[in-house]
């Protein structure tokens, strides 16, 4: 039997479609290193569907991967990374932010 990795629940905002992360107090947060890190296969499930009862603040939430950093998790896949930095076709929003420092 696979052993169970640690997963964040991760959704797109409503409004504003940014990436964000189900922390511990049922707060959403845009940074992964605040998102709540789930290490039991059966609370990552019951925290999925209280973030999928939320349709008037997320959509699409489901479960990621992630690997232990010095500041807090850090995605286990490219694709998760990607998501988090934004939109890749134009500089705007989160890399525009960094393209003016």
């Amino acid at each position: 039997m696979p052993r169970f990795t640690p997963k964040v629940v991760t959704a797109n905002a409503l409004l504003e479609g940014d990436v964000i992360y189900l922390a511990a107090d049922d707060s959403w947060t845009r940074s992964l290193s605040q998102a709540e890190v789930i290490d039991d296969e059966a609370i990552a499930q019951l925290r999925l569907l209280d973030a999928q009862r939320q349709p008037h603040r997320v959509v699409g939430a489901y479960l990621a991967d992630v690997i232990p950093g010095p500041r807090g998790p850090e995605p286990a896949h490219f694709r998760e990374d990607f998501r988090r930095k934004g939109p890749s076709n134009h500089a705007h929003g989160k890399q525009e932010d960094t393209a003016h420092v």
